[in-house]
C-alpha cells in the first residue's frame, strides 16, 4: 500500500475502530458490542462514524430495531477479519520469541536426579541464555506437597505419582544399582545373592525418598530387609559415606563417575531399572519455557552423543 494511503488509516486509529467494527457486525448491536467491550455506547457509535468517515462509505444501515451492514460494511466485514487474524498470527509467532528470550522455568526434581538435571540444565541455559532456571530439590514426600500446590512448572520423578490427576511423560532410562568402596569385599564378587547383600551394611536415602522406597520394595519381595547402617538425605552425602567405607548403597547409574572411589556391585535383582519422568497437572497450560526444556531434554537423552559415550565408558570402568 502507498505510504499516504496507509497514513489515512494510522492517522485515524483504525485497528480499535476495527476491533469495534468487528464486534458491532458480529453482534448485529452496538449496545452488545459495547457491552463485551466494556465500552460506553456512544464510544462505539463514535468509533464506527469514524471509521466510515476514513473508508469513505457507510458501514451500517438501520433495519427497524436493528442495524445491518451495507455491501460496503460487508466487503469492510470481510476485510476487517483478515486484517485482526493476521495480527493474532504475528502476536502468536511473536510470542514463541518474547517467552523464550526472558522468563523463568522453576523446576523441582528428587536428590537422585540433581546431576541429570544440572546437566540438562547448564546446555539448555546456552541455548535461551535469557531463561533463568530455578531448581528446587527435594523428597519424594516433598515432591508431591509442590505439585499439589502448583509451585512449580515441572517436576521430575523416578516414580510418577498414581491416581493423581498429572500428565506423565517418561524421558531417559535411570537405573539404581549398589556400589561399594573399592576395597571392599563386595566389589570384587559376583553375582551376589541378594541375602548377602542385606546382611551388609547399608547407607540409605532418607524416609519419603524415591530410591529407598525402590530399595526396600526390591529386598521386600525377596523377604528381606536390609541393613541399614546409616541414613542420608541425599545422595552426594551418601557417595561420602560410601567413599569413606560407611557400607554400601543404593545410588542412580546416572549419578556415577569413572572418578569415584567405589564400584557397581554385581547383586541379582539389580540393576531396578526406572524410569524420569516429566509431570505436570492435567490442566494446567505449561509455559513455553517448560516445553522448550522437555524438548531439549528429550532430545539429549535420545542422541548418542559424545558426552552419553563417555558417560557410558564411565560406567563401565565402575563396573569392571
Amino acid at each position: 500500500m502507498p505510504q499516504s494511503r496507509l497514513r489515512r488509516y494510522l492517522r485515524h486509529g483504525t485497528l480499535p475502530q476495527l476491533a469495534v467494527f468487528e464486534a458491532s457486525a458480529r453482534l448485529s448491536s452496538f449496545t452488545r458490542a459495547a457491552a463485551e467491550l466494556h465500552l460506553a455506547q456512544p464510544t462505539v457509535s463514535g468509533q464506527i462514524r469514524k471509521l466510515s468517515e476514513t473508508l469513505g462509505t457507510p458501514l451500517f444501515e438501520q433495519v427497524g430495531r436493528q442495524i445491518q451492514l451495507t455491501p460496503s460494511g460487508r466487503c469492510a466485514y470481510d476485510h476487517c477479519l483478515e486484517v485482526l487474524a493476521a495480527i493474532g498470527r504475528l502476536d502468536d509467532a511473536l510470542a514463541d520469541l518474547r517467552d523464550l528470550a526472558a522468563g523463568e522455568l522453576r523446576l523441582a526434581i528428587a536428590g537422585a536426579a540433581t546431576r541429570f538435571v544440572a546437566r540438562m540444565a547448564s546446555d539448555f541455559s546456552q541455548c535461551y541464555p535469557g531463561i533463568a532456571v530455578r531448581l528446587h530439590v527435594d523428597n519424594r514426600a516433598g515432591l508431591l506437597a509442590r505439585l499439589a500446590r502448583h509451585e512449580d512448572d515441572l517436576y521430575l520423578f523416578a516414580h510418577p505419582p498414581q491416581g493423581l490427576p498429572v500428565v506423565r511423560q517418561a524421558i531417559t532410562s535411570n537405573p539404581l544399582v549398589i556400589v561399594a568402596r573399592r576395597d571392599d569385599d563386595l566389589a570384587r564378587e559376583r553375582a551376589l545373592s541378594l541375602a548377602r547383600v542385606a546382611a551388609a551394611p547399608f547407607v540409605m536415602r532418607e524416609p519419603g525418598s524415591g530410591t529407598r522406597a525402590s530399595v526396600l520394595e526390591a529386598f521386600a519381595r525377596a523377604g528381606l530387609s536390609p541393613n541399614i547402617r546409616m541414613e542420608l538425605a541425599s545422595d552426594e552425602a551418601i557417595r561420602c559415606a560410601v567413599s569413606e567405607g560407611a557400607g554400601i548403597a543404593a545410588l542412580p547409574r546416572d549419578s556415577l563417575d569413572a572418578g569415584d572411589a567405589f564400584s557397581m556391585v554385581d547383586v541379582a535383582g539389580f540393576p531396578i531399572e526406572r524410569h524420569w519422568h516429566f509431570v505436570y497437572p492435567v490442566g494446567v497450560r505449561v509455559a513455553r519455557a517448560a516445553e522448550a526444556f522437555m524438548r531439549h531434554v528429550r532430545d539429549e537423552a535420545a542422541a548418542p552423543d559424545g558426552r552419553r559415550e563417555q558417560g557410558e565408558a564411565a560406567v563401565s570402568k565402575l563396573a569392571a
